[in-house]
């Protein structure tokens, strides 16, 4: 069996016909009685105006205006008639909720003035057969038909604004959802570029370095190996917790991501690729934000990638300063026949520079990359050690 709302649905078409016809079997019931009693017979034509006045109901809630200003004539014709008064008049009341209910407050308001005038102008003709009790009557009756209907409308109003508000809501979610799927998406690819990148290189070097030693030296080449696997084994592991997170959401290893503790460990990492290099530490340890924390980190990892692509004989300094803002500043010296002077060269627009101040931006920190006199390069980021809202 469908449920109720599709019955309904089903019916609607039958319902105002059912209306005409049950208010044209309560408006005749007069007529009827006056036959039943003996007395004076009713004209045909008094049939045909009660069937006149209630057949346009069938119609009522596709022309409100329309359907209460002819029922409301046709009232008005019966009331000033010799035919026996009804105890309600079904259809006009029908007909003027009808109209302040599925009409504009405008046409509503229109239908109520006329019906108004009418019933004052009916009345004053039918004044020796009226008293100030039926007045009373007629018009609570009819206000009251009045506000029920406009009372619908209100909230059928209200019902369509409630909805349009829900949809617009939905809307609102899907959007703020897509775009959120949007930064999650550039936030992996950005993880995943520094991850591979600084991994990679490291590989990369210390492979070319092994054939090298291999027959000379092969303590270091076993070195230099192990730090091949090590590498790889790390960008593994960062990897699959990254495309974990995408894959399975709901299972993925919750592991703490890397932070500013941990830039000793690149710093190590990248003296055995065979960079020269120093780690400072001025001021002293403070709490980050896990964003700066893990932006502090991933500057360095750029930076240090970098240097191992192109200047992997260069002396590097690390610096990390603790104070109202935390300082982050990678800088090598250059090496004769490795750098060349940069001079006045602009700085870098790669993609890993890029990303680096898209993620320092992030966190309301600022980045600046660029050449160093007489040769060398430098990256410094300052950033926030609070997160603003």
């Amino acid at each position: 069996m469908p449920p109720l709302p599709i019955w309904f649905s089903r019916l609607r078409p039958v319902v105002d016909p059912a209306i005409a016809l049950a208010v044209f079997g309560l408006s005749a019931q007069p007529l009827l009685s006056r036959g039943d009693c003996g007395c004076q017979d009713i004209p045909a034509w008094g049939w045909v105006l009660v069937a006149a006045e209630c057949a346009p109901l069938a119609v009522r809630r596709r022309w409100p205006f329309t359907v209460v200003m002819v029922v409301g004539l046709l009232s008005a014709v019966y009331g000033l008639s010799s035919l026996p008064d009804p105890p309600v008049y079904y259809a006009g009341l029908i007909a003027l909720y009808t109209v302040a209910a599925h009409s504009s407050a405008r046409l509503a308001y229109t239908a109520l003035a006329v019906s108004a005038v009418t019933i004052v102008v009916t009345l004053v003709l039918d004044a020796p057969n009226a008293d100030y009790q039926d007045t009373t009557v007629v018009v609570a009756t009819w206000a009251t038909a009045f506000l029920l209907g406009e009372s619908a409308r209100h909230r059928r109003e209200r019902t369509a604004q409630l909805e349009e508000r829900a949809a617009q809501l939905e809307r609102t979610n899907a959007a703020e959802a897509a775009a959120a799927v949007e930064a999650e998406r550039n936030r992996i690819s950005r993880e995943l570029h520094d991850v591979v990148a600084h991994h990679v290189s490291m590989m990369v070097v210390q492979a070319e370095a092994g054939p090298v030693v291999v027959d000379v030296e092969p303590e270091k080449a076993r070195a230099a190996f192990d730090a091949i696997s090590d590498s790889g084994k790390q960008a593994l592991a960062e990897m699959r917790h990254l495309l974990g997170v995408l894959k399975q959401p709901e299972t993925a290893p919750l592991t703490p991501q890397p932070g500013i503790d941990q830039i000793a460990d690149l710093v190590d990492g990248a003296k055995s690729a065979g960079l020269a290099i120093s780690l400072t530490v001025k001021g002293d340890r403070i709490p980050l934000p896990l964003a700066v924390d893990l932006s502090a980190y991933r500057v360095v990892q750029e930076a240090l990638t970098n240097c191992v692509r192109h200047a992997p004989n260069a002396s590097v300094q690390v610096v990390i300063e603790y104070g109202d803002l935390v300082v982050i500043d990678v800088s090598d010296a250059g090496a004769d026949g490795d750098r060349v002077d940069w001079g006045d060269a602009p700085a870098s627009t790669g993609h890993g520079l890029n990303a680096m101040r898209e993620r320092v931006a992030t966190v309301g920190g600022t980045l600046h990359a660029g050449p160093r006199r007489p040769a060398g390069w430098s990256v410094r980021a300052v950033l926030p050690t609070r997160m603003t809202t």
